[in-house]
């Protein structure tokens, strides 16, 4: 049974900061949030990627180590989010023609989604997989088990990220000593999160505005149709005011306090004058201009980024998320440059929270992705009392304790817990999974090969059985031509006639 003691770790690796936040899911479905530590990380993640494996490895164990620190207790497992510019998605349609007409059964549904899986992208993974639909002979179906067709077409949206990325975050973890969970995509699990299911259902684009990247995901009728992670944040914003000979901590502050996303009407007094410092001053046009400029280089980016075939079918409109919502006139910004009237900034997550921390008492969408990754997790990540004189991690592991999830249930679980089937929950393809996959692949691919290459000799004994026939034809032919011969059968019967003579006598 849960205790007081049994509590969840996420860790989200940020492009400012790495949070890793500690919390206990409770009977009623809210989540009780325990201790909250951040770490600078703009020196070795950039746009959501790790690019310093062992700084990032440091300050991972810095993180877990200040936790159990003020939690008193030792920290077996995190789950961790996966994000950043690396991540995109692309569509796949694989195609079943039967050769009669026959029922779908849910084995034929498996093996489609297991090629779907093994789908071969050159120097990219697969995260997750994402069913959009199933076309079954001229119809569009979601579930198409029972149904009974010749022609089946399976469409996917696969979610990749580049293989170099994903081998180095779980490196990071494995060099650090911390066992990883699960990892979930933090995309989606912040969509879960903070999107209703209204907006899900009627469309709606998510638009996570991060100190480095954007990222935008579109859901239609309750699924992920498309995400993108554009290279561009708020730290542009900030570079842009900086090239101004501006200290960058001090064009950051001047960013929160004179920024505006959008103003229909600037004031043109040059009078007008910002200070930034060692008696310098820049003027607000140039100031605004700055900002805007950047601003809307980012939503347009957005705007691109949504499908033609859905531009017209997003009846839950835009919502915005992370730091940079929380700009001046954000969402006049938005509307003006994308159209879209409807918007909505989600300032904290749908899921009832408690807490003591004042980090949370302030509702500014910081927290969103690191408390959604939070509310994913289901198995406790608490351990013994922790003693800062013995080995920062339990390397024998435990056999865990599978928290409520809103069900109210409760039952042990030993070791991981079994991945997740479904579409769009989010849940990363583990390293495990990964090799088998990888295994699977390299399988097919050599029994194809094998299958070629028997086709292959097959093919040519069968040309040489075709040739071989041919001549035997033609030396048929030529001898068959021979005795039609006029001048040939006169001499062939003279022949004949002296053979016979001399047989006689």
């Amino acid at each position: 049974m849960a205790t007081n003691k049994d509590f969840i770790v996420a860790i989200e690796l940020g492009s400012s900061k790495v949070t890793g936040i500690a919390g206990r899911k409770n009977l009623d479905g809210s989540i009780s949030v325990l201790a909250i530590i951040r770490e600078e990380s703009s020196s070795f993640i950039r746009n959501g990627i790790v690019y310093k494996m062992d700084k990032t490895a440091q300050c991972v164990s810095s993180i877990v180590a200040r936790l159990q620190t003020q939690l008193r207790t030792r920290i077996n497992r995190v789950y961790v989010g996966v994000g950043g510019q690396s991540i995109h998605s692309e569509r796949n349609v694989i195609v079943r023609d039967l050769p009669v007409v026959d029922m779908i059964t849910q084995e034929m549904v498996d093996e489609i989604q297991e090629i779907n899986r093994q789908m071969n992208y050159p120097g990219q993974f697969i995260l997750d997989s994402v069913t959009q639909e199933y076309k079954v002979d001229t119809l569009q179906q979601i579930d198409p088990v029972g149904i009974q067709c010749r022609h089946l077409e399976s469409h996917f949206l696969n979610i990749l990220c580049r293989e170099q990325f994903y081998n180095n975050l779980n490196e990071c973890f494995n060099s650090a000593g911390i066992q990883i969970a699960e990892l979930f995509l933090s995309p989606i699990a912040l969509a879960d999160s903070v999107l209703s299911d209204a907006e899900k259902r009627s469309g709606c684009v998510l638009v996570d505005l991060g100190a480095d990247t954007t990222t935008v995901a579109i859901y239609h009728k309750n699924i992920l149709r498309h995400l993108v992670v554009i290279p561009l944040g708020g730290m542009n914003i900030t570079r842009d005011i900086a090239s101004q000979h501006i200290e960058e901590h001090v064009a950051e502050d001047m960013k929160k306090k004179y920024g505006t996303a959008y103003s229909e009407f600037i004031d043109t007094n040059d009078a007008v004058q910002y200070n930034c410092g060692d008696e310098k001053t820049i003027s607000n046009i140039l100031f605004n201009e700055i900002v805007e400029s950047r601003v809307r280089e980012i939503v347009e980016n957005v705007q691109n980024q949504i499908p033609k075939q859905y531009r017209d079918n997003l009846l839950g409109g835009l919502i915005l998320t992370g730091g940079g919502s929380n700009m001046n006139d954000i969402e006049k910004a938005f509307a003006a440059y994308t159209g879209i009237q409807k918007i909505r900034i989600a300032k904290f997550v749908q899921q009832s929270v408690t807490s003591h921390l004042d980090d949370l008492s302030v509702h500014n969408s910081m927290l969103n992705t690191a408390l959604a990754i939070l509310a994913k997790g289901d198995m406790v990540c608490s351990g013994d009392v922790y003693n800062p004189n013995e080995e920062l991690f339990n390397q024998e592991g435990e056999s865990a304790v599978e928290m409520n999830n809103g069900s109210g249930s409760l039952f042990e679980v030993g070791g991981q817990t079994p991945r997740r089937s479904g579409s769009g929950f989010g849940v990363v393809v583990s390293a495990a999974e990964k090799e088998d996959i990888e295994r699977k692949r390299a399988e097919a691919e050599e029994a194809e090969r094998i299958a070629a290459e028997e086709a292959a000799a097959e093919a040519a004994r069968l040309a040489q059985e075709e040739e071989e026939k041919r001549q035997a034809e033609q030396e048929a032919q030529e001898q068959a031509d021979r005795l039609n011969n006029p001048k040939v059968s006169t001499f062939q019967k003279i022949k004949n006639w002296l053979n016979n003579l001399a047989t006689e006598e």
